[in-house]
C-alpha cells in the first residue's frame, strides 16, 4: 500500500508543515551567514489555531522545532514534511533527507543547549505506533541532549529511549535557543559548503537537479 502524500487534517505535524512552507534561504553564502528564519505562510491561515512552533528547519522533505513539551532543554523534533505514519511509510528522498540531517542537529543540539562542549551525550529516538510510544502519529525523530552526571550502572535505564520527566517549555528561553540553533544550522551548511561544495548543500536543503533525480527512483 502507498504512503499517504496529503496532510491529515488533525495532525499537529501537518499543521505545522503547512504554516511553515519550505525557506528558500538555508544555504548560506558563507559560513558565517545565518539561515532566515522559516516564517509562517500567512496569518489567515487556519493551520495557526495551534500555537506557533518555534521551528529551526524547513526544508522540502523535512521540518525541526522544538518540542511544546520537552525532557530536556534543547529537546528537538525533526520530522517528514509530508504525513508518513511510520518509519516504514517514508520513500527513499525523504529517508536520504533524514539520513542526512539527523547528526548535523544532533551537534547543533548539543552545541546549542551548552556551547562550552557540557553536552557530550543525547539521544536520538524515533517511536513507531501506539505501543512503541508514538503519541503523534506522523513519523519524528526526537533529539534529546542529556546533561548533568552520568547515572549509576543500576539506573542507566532511566535514559533509553528517551525516557524522562516532560516539562512545559520556556518560551522566553525557547526564543533566544531558536535563534542560537538557526544560527548553527547555518554554519554546519557553511561547512558542507567549504568541503563537499555547492552540489552537496543543494542536496541537503532539496534543491537542484539531484533531488529530481531521487524523485524519479
Amino acid at each position: 500500500m502507498a504512503p499517504p502524500l496529503s496532510a491529515a487534517q488533525d495532525c499537529p505535524f501537518c499543521a505545522i508543515s503547512a504554516a511553515f512552507p519550505p525557506s528558500p534561504t538555508h544555504a548560506p553564502s558563507s559560513s558565517t551567514s545565518p539561515p532566515s528564519p522559516p516564517s509562517p505562510s500567512s496569518p489567515s491561515s487556519p493551520y495557526l489555531d495551534p500555537p506557533l512552533a518555534y521551528t529551526i528547519l524547513s526544508t522540502p522533505y523535512l521540518l525541526a522545532f522544538l518540542d511544546h513539551a520537552p525532557i530536556a532543554r534543547g529537546h528537538l523534533l525533526v520530522t517528514t514534511r509530508r504525513h508518513r505514519e511510520k518509519l516504514s511509510d517514508v520513500p527513499m528522498s525523504e529517508a536520504s533527507a533524514l539520513g542526512s540531517w539527523l547528526p548535523l542537529l544532533s551537534r547543533v543540539v548539543a552545541q546549542s543547549v551548552d556551547p562550552g562542549g557540557e553536552v557530550a551525550d543525547w539521544n536520538v529516538v524515533q517511536n513507531n505506533g501506539p505501543r512503541a510510544a508514538q503519541v503523534v502519529p506522523h513519523v519524528h525523530f526526537h533529539i534529546i541532549p542529556r546533561t548533568g552526571a552520568v547515572p549509576s550502572l543500576e539506573a542507566k535505564s532511566w535514559t533509553v529511549f528517551g525516557r524522562g520527566v516532560r516539562m512545559d517549555l520556556d518560551e522566553e528561553d525557547a526564543l533566544g535557543l531558536v535563534g542560537e540553533m538557526r544560527r548553527r544550522v547555518g554554519e554546519e551548511i557553511g561547512w558542507v559548503k567549504e568541503v563537499e561544495g555547492e552540489d552537496a548543500v543543494r542536496l541537503l536543503i532539496g534543491e537542484g537537479s539531484g533531488v529530481e533525480r531521487r524523485e524519479k527512483l
